[in-house]
């Protein structure tokens, strides 16, 4: 599948698959999506304490990384683990300009460790952050009360919709503690009553620029 770089709009990089007209994150804003989404309706809600978050999708690190940034302004300690199950490679790795537009120069050499390190070994990028990554596909996952927290991020319902069933969104509920979150960027219909149907209680939260609605998900 032919893969492209573009710039979204608000100025960070995504990757293009041309062969589905799908992106790895929103046209309208790559780091906005990350931040409303998953920061500002996920990781806010768990500050001043230890969070264990998987994401579903670690593809460019994008989450990752502002996760990283984001967890020392809450006074948090991240357990990190990002399943995927077709890693970008360096080239793209190295054009995504995610470091410069997060004004984080400093932190650069965590974002390139994030990619170098080794797939199912866990690194320490400072001591409050350790990131596991998984090659693996959703359907296997078969953790059981883990995480605090998933960033549910798969390719859309249009292109990919067996990864917003209800056997996969059982898996979510199954990997998550009592009382965890799991957000996305997701708002279709069908993709509510899959949750509802594995035990979610699903909130219609506004969505990130250029998209009206978002859903939030509790475990009961």
């Amino acid at each position: 599948m032919k893969r492209e770089i573009i710039k979204t709009l608000d100025g960070s990089t995504t990757i293009h698959l041309q062969e589905w007209d799908e992106c790895y994150h929103s046209k309208h804003g790559a780091i906005q999506e990350a931040q409303h989404v998953f920061i500002k309706n996920g990781l806010s809600l768990f500050q001043n304490r230890q969070v264990s978050i998987l994401e579903i999708g670690f593809g460019t690190g994008l989450n990752a990384f502002i996760t990283f940034l984001e967890a020392s302004k809450m006074n948090q300690s991240i357990d990190y683990t990002g399943v995927e199950a077709y890693p970008i490679s360096t080239q793209e790795v190295l054009s995504m300009n995610y470091v410069e537009e997060l004004n984080a120069n400093n932190e650069s050499t965590v974002f390139e460790k994030m990619h170098q390190s080794k797939w199912q070994e866990k690194i320490v990028l400072s001591g409050d952050f350790s990131l596991t990554k998984r090659k693996q596909f959703f359907e296997e996952i078969d953790d059981f009360e883990k995480f605090d927290l998933i960033y549910f991020d798969a390719f859309g319902y249009r292109v990919q919709p067996e990864l917003w069933s209800t056997e996969i969104f059982n898996k979510m509920y199954n990997a998550l503690k009592p009382s965890g979150i799991l957000v996305t960027y997701a708002a279709r219909g069908v993709v509510k009553r899959s949750m509802i149907e594995v035990g979610f209680t699903v909130e219609k939260l506004a969505g990130p620029p250029g998209k009206r609605e978002m859903f939030r998900a509790s475990k009961k």
